[in-house]
């Protein structure tokens, strides 16, 4: 078996606000597989800024990787523990190369064929108060049943502005409403900002403050009405026992998973398996992949039979995407075996 790897750049259609920032390109990287005229696709979902595995030497456990595939997945992954994107990318591009169909059916399911599809929150991205209502009004309009809303960047009274409106229109049966403060607020502040948007019924908030503050989102968790969900509390926490310590210690109504950050499949199923052991529910949310990375997470997660909306479907964010069978329609993320992959930007960097 040989193994290879490349860089790839996805440039936003429009720069996408969050409370870290402005993303104008998201830095990806491939593996590729050949065994036999067969080859396998695993995409490292780095990114920058976020990711546990974001170091100056990246490239060099990539090289590393591809010169030691042919110990296996199993044992790489174990040696990767500390490099949670490249355990996805690993992961990925061995299913891939294993597959019995294509390099893309990774888990075959009633998604794969096109006849089930995955309930999915629409995103709105921060920017302008004019510009997030606006959003909100178009996912509304492709019938999304949840919508997930990033705050922290414009001032707090015009984001309750943005729920008053929602629910002005749709009460919480009709629209679920999901926040995601990414950190953003202070910790002497939380607590009152979290009590006043409990007012809109909303569904939860994410990491209502930075990671690392374990005392104080304990409290959070135990004092406020609102659901709260860990996102990147979860990041860098390599070890079963030290997960465990986590839940245990904070409380978390929800987790939320992505598998580029966490340690890929395996690593998010650990999490899985725990959050289940203290009554703690989750969902899979993909992290700023082309749609080869979310179509392996989504095949993944259909096979999880989660019923609540996961946090999918951002492939249409980028000029320079490979046209491929996901399609979103009515808020839901569907495969649609009728439409090929278009993989002649993928080609141009890595001949196959």
């Amino acid at each position: 078996m040989k193994a290879s790897y490349f860089k790839y750049n996805l440039q936003f259609k429009k720069p996408s606000g969050t409370s870290r920032g402005i993303l104008t390109e998201k830095e990806t990287w491939f593996i590729i597989l050949e065994n036999e005229n067969k080859i396998g696709i695993g995409e490292c979902g780095i990114l920058r800024g976020l990711s546990a595995d974001d170091c100056d030497d990246y490239e060099e456990k990539l090289k590393w990787v591809c010169t030691n595939i042919n110990q296996g997945e199993d044992k790489l992954w174990e040696l990767l523990i500390e490099f949670p994107s490249i355990q996805f990318g690993v992961e990925m591009a061995f299913r891939s190369l294993e597959s019995k169909t294509n390099p893309f059916e990774l888990f075959p399911s009633d998604f794969t064929l096109g006849t089930n599809a995955i309930p999915i929150n629409g995103l709105i991205w921060m920017g302008s108060f004019a510009d997030m209502k606006q959003q909100i009004e178009e996912k509304i309009q492709l019938d999304f049943k949840c919508i997930k809303l990033k705050i922290g960047a414009i001032d707090f009274e015009e984001e309750l502005q943005l729920f008053a409106f929602i629910r002005s229109h749709f009460d919480s049966k009709t629209i679920e409403i999901r926040v995601d403060a990414n950190g953003a607020f202070d910790s002497n502040e939380a607590l009152n900002k979290i009590n006043q948007l409990s007012g809109f019924e909303l569904h939860s908030i994410e990491q209502p403050i930075k990671k690392g503050n374990t005392d104080i989102m304990a409290d959070l968790c135990k004092s406020t009405n609102l659901p709260i969900a860990l996102d990147e509390e979860l990041i860098g926490v390599f070890n079963y026992e030290d997960k465990d310590a986590l839940l245990q210690k904070i409380k978390p109504q929800y987790i939320i998973l992505k598998p580029s950050f966490i340690g890929g499949f395996r690593g998010t199923q650990e999490w899985i398996n725990l959050a289940k052991k203290h009554n703690v529910g989750w969902w899979i949310t993909s992290a700023l992949e082309s749609n080869i990375g979310l179509n392996a997470i989504a095949q993944w997660t259909y096979n999880l039979q989660n019923k609540m909306p996961q946090g999918l479907g951002t492939g249409s964010l980028f000029t320079n995407n490979f046209d491929s069978p996901l399609e979103v329609k009515k808020g839901k993320l569907w495969y649609n075996p009728e439409l090929n992959w278009d993989l002649s930007l993928l080609k141009k960097q890595f001949y196959f």
